[in-house]
């Protein structure tokens, strides 16, 4: 079965991705993941980690986040911002707005646990439930959201250089391909739940989110309607999301030659020019495309650039770690490296 969404020229105009991660939203994902059998070689160390963890109230607030099925909107909020903030928010939901995502929640799951229709008005079990809430992104995402970070910012790279050379069009086509169909002008998503469903934006816009635990395609609805997708679907991602080891800086044998005259000029280049290819790198920094294929190969096994493939190019970014590189040259703040 198929959701429609109908876009109208004002909702191509402003459809857009992501700026930054969404802490809530992607905590609901994780959590939809830690629930569900899928992916077993890759999540399966990080599932059995993460249950070992949780804690009772973790465990309640797990059972409002199904693995396939719509949850309390409050609880995941489509925004950015620092997690402290985010969760303050949800501490501080009216509770009419509690009491209205859980009726609507009922609606579509009537096996939602009994004790969440006491939610909007016992002050103890809300406050149990943030706290299960603050938990889950204890065990979920903390430990690894700086690794996510950067996937997310290299899927940003891909999509706004597809914007650029395609239009909307070919973010929408490409975006997502295997479970989101671009036929003007409707997005039609294929569902695992068997909905069947129109949705006109009526000139609200569009949001794409990229998510590091999104296997398929999930609408939220909001102003604007978002839907999230797999980050760089079409790259493999088996190395992060393989979650077997614990995240950690380790620091490349190749990080000892990385400032000669020449890399230095191609890290500063990539710096000042995100997403730039590497034809494009090698006429800013006035080399040759071997000479900076080559140190770009470098420094991207140093951790402190990422490379991402699209179609016949190779488009290049920094990472925290270049960026605090370059911000520290004296190196009296910057990360311990063996230079």
């Amino acid at each position: 079965m198929v959701y429609r969404i109908h876009f109208t020229v004002q909702d191509l105009a402003r459809t857009r991705v992501s700026e930054a991660p969404m802490p809530l939203h992607e905590l609901e994902l994780a959590a939809r993941s830690l629930q569900s059998r899928s992916r077993p070689a890759h999540l399966g160390a990080w599932r059995h980690r993460a249950r070992a963890q949780l804690s009772a109230q973790a465990r309640m607030t797990l059972a409002l986040m199904p693995a396939v099925g719509c949850s309390p909107g409050f609880l995941s909020p489509t925004k950015v911002g620092a997690i402290e903030d985010l969760l303050e928010q949800v501490r501080s939901t009216p509770r009419e707005r509690v009491r209205t995502d859980l009726l609507e929640v009922a609606h579509h799951r009537p096996s939602l646990p009994e004790w969440s229709r006491r939610l909007a008005d016992d002050a103890s079990l809300f406050t149990d439930i943030c706290t299960g809430l603050s938990h889950l992104h204890a065990c979920l995402l903390a430990p690894h959201w700086a690794q996510f970070t950067e996937h997310l910012a290299a899927d940003r790279t891909l999509r706004l250089q597809q914007l650029l050379t395609g239009g909307v069009e070919q973010l929408l086509t490409k975006a997502n391909p295997q479970w989101m169909r671009w036929n003007p002008p409707v997005l039609e998503i294929r569902m695992v739940d068997g909905a069947d469903h129109d949705l006109h934006l009526d000139g609200e816009g569009f949001l794409l989110i990229p998510s590091m635990f999104c296997a398929r395609a999930i609408v939220t609805h909001g102003r604007p309607v978002s839907v999230s997708y797999p980050a760089c679907a079409d790259q493999s991602l088996r190395g992060l999301t393989a979650l077997a080891f614990m995240p950690g800086h380790v620091t490349s044998p190749s990080v000892s030659t990385l400032l000669g005259r020449t890399r230095t000029l191609v890290l500063t280049t990539i710096a000042k020019h995100q997403g730039c290819s590497t034809k494009e790198l090698a006429a800013r920094a006035g080399i040759a495309p071997a000479s900076a294929s080559e140190h770009a190969t470098i420094l991207r096994e140093a951790g402190l650039i990422r490379s991402l493939r699209q179609r016949n190019s190779v488009l290049h970014s920094l990472t925290p770690l270049g960026l605090a590189l370059l911000n520290n040259p004296s190196g009296s703040r910057a990360p311990q490296l063996d230079l």
